[in-house]
């Protein structure tokens, strides 16, 4: 009895190995679906020594994971294990290779539209469209003294000497032009301040000069400043105002000779200057100034 028992479980445990055997050798191959992609997943070397397969497995198309993928490089269209290399960017040009003039260098343009330059006296600011700077200067002569910016002067204490004087003569011979009650203002000589030298400052302009000597010598001075020429102007001395003898009368001034283009505000004095206001009928000809007779002067 006890040895037919073992027999059974002997048996028992052969039919157990064999049902195992049979389950880890897998299904036959004829049951699963050939037009599948699932079968394409089955990796192991087993599947692919199965009698059952009828025909070799074809990879001529892609996986559908493949065909979903974007790419620009036609020689993506099988599987393959082995990564494919990415395919070189065009590099730029090596910079020595390359034109070094820079792209945004521009051609130098021309100062004014008419393609020529002014002539100024060097630092003078002017404008290429007008010729002139800020204050409506026209470009200094050579040799002359560049304007100055009251603004921007600083006056010191060092002493310096200049010759100052302020005439009417040309109202002389222009009496019937006058404003009948200003003939007894005018001199007889037609001197309202005798040429003599005089103290200025290290930093000081003509118009310091004489707005100091006017005051000190009680002399009557009216004047206006005049931004747009960043500059005072003489309206009136010794109370002989502009238009007092004729529509193109008034005063102007001149150092060692020569008319400035600019305000007296903006003129700097040097020692040994010599300062001189005169009275004009006649738009400065009648005192020897050409250029302001033409407009093209301030005072």
């Amino acid at each position: 009895m006890r040895l037919t028992k073992n027999k059974i479980i002997a048996a028992t445990i052969i039919v157990i190995v064999l049902v195992a055997a049979f389950f880890s050798s897998g299904m036959p191959r004829q049951q699963a679906d050939p037009t599948s992609t699932s079968g394409l997943r089955m990796s192991s070397p087993t599947t692919t020594t199965s009698p059952s397969v009828s025909k070799p497995m074809e990879l001529t198309t892609p996986p559908e994971e493949l065909k979903d993928t974007k790419s620009s490089d036609p020689a993506v269209t099988t599987p393959s294990n082995t990564p494919v290399p990415a395919q070189p960017t065009e590099e730029p040009m090596p910079i020595a290779t390359q034109d070094a003039t820079p792209l945004n260098k521009e051609t130098p343009k021309p100062a004014t539209p008419d393609g020529t330059k002014p002539t100024p006296t060097k630092a003078m600011e002017l404008d290429p469209k007008t010729g002139k700077d800020q204050y409506l200067t026209d470009p200094v002569p050579e040799g002359k003294p560049l304007p100055i910016e009251p603004q921007n002067t600083k006056i010191s204490d060092k002493q310096m000497t200049v010759t100052l004087s302020v005439s009417c003569l040309t109202i002389l011979g222009n009496m019937k032009l006058l404003d009948p009650e200003k003939v007894e203002l005018v001199p007889k000589d037609g001197i309202i301040f005798k040429s003599q030298q005089v103290t200025f400052y290290e930093g000081e302009s003509v118009f310091n000069v004489l707005q100091r000597e006017m005051k000190k010598n009680k002399i009557h001075m009216e004047f206006v400043n005049t931004p747009i020429y960043n500059s005072a102007y003489i309206e009136g001395i010794h109370n002989l105002y502009e238009f007092d003898c004729g529509e193109l009368s008034g005063w102007m001034y001149k150092v060692n000779g020569w008319f400035p283009n600019y305000g007296a505000s903006r003129y700097p004095l040097k020692q040994g200057d010599v300062i001189e206001w005169v009275y004009t009928c006649d738009l400065g000809r009648d005192v020897g100034d050409t250029y302001n007779s033409t407009g093209g002067g301030k005072q």
